[in-house]
């Protein structure tokens, strides 16, 4: 069984891949030995690449996501961690006060070193903010993201269901296709 090594120190995070990558015989271990710098970008994309050319590893995995609202012009994107920590939920929607177009989307982009390289791998779900925070599960903004086709917040729903609907499972998912083309089901490293 392939084990990839998820450079974070966010247990909600390794807990939504291990929930994504279960089905496919993929395990995953969060790595803490490792040095993770994180460059100031607008793209998810190079701040993924830029951590894992730092520490390139086979088979480690590094994943950074944002909240992109579309009223604001893609704010926070990927300052979404920055912006939580300053203003919180209360702040961002203090933001989008009198908005109506509420519409906002969560983009993961994965990415995993194998063989010297880098392959990245993205999950988007549309959605819209809610006017008040609402539910207790979940972490981040799952209190104010309400998926497309769905009333109840990501930290409303039950975390198998977040799991599955998830930017970060999206992400995770396709990177587990790409892991299992390469070594088959349940094989690897």
């Amino acid at each position: 069984m392939v084990t990839l090594r998820f450079m974070t120190g966010n247990r909600n995070k390794v807990r939504e891949a291990e929930l994504a990558l279960f089905q496919y015989g993929i395990g995953i271990v969060m790595e803490t030995g490792l040095r993770k710098v994180e460059i100031q970008s607008d793209s998810l994309e190079e701040i993924v690449t830029y951590a894992l050319r730092l520490n390139c590893v086979d088979w480690l995995v590094v994943e950074d996501d944002g909240l992109f609202i579309d009223s604001l012009n893609g704010f926070p994107g990927p300052y979404s961690e920055y912006v939580y920590r300053t203003i919180g939920l209360r702040g961002v929607l203090k933001l989008m006060q009198g908005v109506v177009n509420r519409g906002a989307y969560f983009k993961s982009v994965v990415g995993l070193c194998l063989g010297g390289g880098v392959k990245l791998f993205t999950g988007v779900v549309r959605g819209v903010l809610s006017e008040e925070p609402r539910g207790s599960g979940g972490f981040g903004y799952d209190p104010i993201f309400i998926p497309e086709g769905y009333e109840e917040t990501f930290a409303e729903m039950g975390v198998e269901l977040k799991a599955k609907l998830s930017h970060r499972s999206m992400a995770f998912k396709r990177l587990a296709s790409y892991v299992t083309s390469l070594t088959g089901p349940g094989q690897g490293a």
